[in-house]
């Protein structure tokens, strides 16, 4: 008899179901991490929401261990990597708190133009302030929505009968995509100047970090309302207060935060135009029964031997165990990430040329990692290797695959093409030895570049000089310089550089260096 541990708080009818199935449950929702490591070899499946971390340390204890199930979307407490390498299938239960969330942001919207909260703490205060509370209707009002995504999307369906008009910035949504939802896709500084309301639904990457910050507040209008029932660390709390006291903004509701618990000494809790919730967003006994049923049942139909369903790595098993393939898994995400984070239209097509027998086998597999790296800080459900090449087709993303035989200067070669609205990227990638991965072109340039850590790269004229006077800033700034890779295609013509680093590079940096005459082009990454 299959044996599965439940280590945190789900709905028992996850238990029912799985012994109804035939499967030995336990279930120990307080079970402290020490003990789980302790125990967990005599179990052959795990199941967690988000309080347990089945970690590198945890999973290399769990010698009998087949299978792991997240009640949720989100698989960040769980090591995908090492699970991966030992065989152990994690699956997540997609779009189970999607309503919640939806209806969560609408209630929130609701209680912010109508001050219930406030009305309420009155009420129980003994006192009748009826004009004190004077709201308003969301009827003709403009919503903005930052990120079209699965709840992005229930969010517009239902603010729409509601009579307003509902705008939106997602670089991934196409135009006929938006007009079937009946809303228009804008800018988002569009969207900042005409919304009397936002709403954020995009994951937190670097470039969403503080994607509602003193720079981006300015651009609003004033009386504009924000929420956010995404991610901590999309708003910054200190200047959303400061913009809320200088009457800029008329009032802001927030269910997560950048560190949870929050620090209640945070004056924004107490400001009075404030609505704080505390992470509710799929706290619903439907959303929490839903994921404990789907969990549930896809686990017992994987130990049953029927279809797998809500693999999050099932794909990939096969593949990160090849010694020989496993760093182009890497190479192949990275450029999807170097991609993503450069990209500011909408992506079309991407084609993938495979040069090499030992790539041919595994190239479907190595494309959905080009979109995996790629979507991911895109959208803001969880982007996984199951459910990669439906998002990527849902949003109109075109993968061409060529097969050919080694290449001249490499025997394994990935060749990349990105194809969007104005702009074409190329970038060749491959392993050195066992496991050194390299990009070695970018828009047919030479160079070599180890895809770690900080990148900055620009075009420059070919010409003596142009590097001493980037390295020079960097030293007066104190950032230290890890890796060098120049490339021409001609003498005297126009030079890429690309530069390893050990610090972030902020935005006056990279305006400076902007302004140098005779560099172009540049721009900056972080892996």
């Amino acid at each position: 008899m299959k044996k599965i541990l439940i280590s945190d708080s789900i709905d028992l009818k996850c238990k029912e179901i799985l012994e109804d199935a035939g499967i030995e449950v336990t279930y120990l929702p307080e079970i402290l991490p020490g003990e789980i490591k302790k125990n967990i070899g005599g179990f052959n499946g795990l199941i967690v929401r988000s309080r347990t971390q089945a970690n590198d340390s945890l999973l290399e204890s769990a010698i009998n261990l087949n299978i792991i199930g997240r009640a949720g979307t989100g698989c960040d407490n769980i090591d995908i990597t090492t699970a991966t390498r030992k065989g152990i299938l994690v699956m997540n239960t997609p779009g189970g708190n999607t309503i919640s969330a939806a209806e969560h942001t609408l209630a929130l919207m609701l209680s912010l133009c109508r001050n219930v909260p406030q009305a309420n703490a009155s009420m129980l205060a003994g006192k009748w302030e009826r004009g004190k509370f004077k709201g308003t209707e969301l009827s003709d009002k403009t919503l903005g929505i930052i990120g079209l995504g699965k709840i992005g999307k229930e969010v517009a369906l239902r603010a729409i009968p509601f009579g307003m008009k509902v705008i939106c910035y997602d670089p991934l949504m196409s135009e006929e995509s938006a007009s079937k939802l009946d809303v228009e896709l804008v800018s988002l500084d569009e969207l900042y100047k005409h919304s009397d309301i936002i709403t954020i639904h995009v994951p937190l990457t670097k470039e969403t970090n503080n994607i509602i910050s003193e720079e981006t507040l300015n651009k609003c209008k004033k009386g504009v309302k924000i929420i956010n029932c995404a991610r901590g660390g999309l708003i910054d709390e200190a200047a959303l207060l400061k913009y809320i006291e200088n009457g800029h903004v008329s009032g802001a509701a927030i269910d997560v935060y950048k560190t949870e618990p929050p620090n209640f000494e945070n004056p924004l809790f107490k400001h009075p135009n404030v609505i704080t919730t505390p992470h509710l967003g799929a706290s619903t006994k439907e959303a929490q029964q839903k994921v404990a049923v789907q969990i549930a049942n896809q686990i017992a139909d994987y130990f049953n031997g029927k279809e797998i369903k809500g693999a999050v790595n099932g794909i990939g098993i096969e593949a990160i165990n090849n010694k020989d393939i496993l760093p182009f898994v890497t190479l192949s995400e990275k450029i999807g990430k170097i991609y993503s984070q450069l990209s500011k239209n909408r992506l079309k097509q991407i084609d993938i040329n495979y040069c090499g027998e030992t790539l041919h086998k595994y190239s479907q597999f190595l494309s959905i990692c080009v979109l995996k790296g790629f979507l991911n800080d895109k959208l803001e459900e969880n982007v996984n290797l199951i459910n990669a090449p439906f998002l990527a087709k849902e949003n109109g993303i075109i993968i061409n695959e060529i097969k050919s035989s080694s290449d001249i200067d490499y025997k394994n070669l990935l060749s990349i093409t990105f194809h969007s609205k104005g702009e074409l990227r190329k970038f060749d990638g491959t392993v050195f030895g066992k496991k050194e991965i390299r990009i070695v072109g970018v828009n047919n340039y030479r160079i070599e570049v180890n895809p770690e850590g900080y990148l900055l790269f620009y075009t420059n004229e070919d010409k003596p000089g142009m590097l001493a006077i980037v390295s020079k800033l960097l030293a007066e700034n104190n950032i230290n310089i890890g890796g060098l890779s120049l490339g021409r295609r001609d003498k005297g013509d126009e030079a890429f550089t690309v530069i390893n680093i050990d610090n972030n590079v902020d935005k006056n940096i990279l305006e400076k260096i902007k302004s140098y005459k005779g560099i172009s082009n540049v721009g900056f990454i972080k892996l």
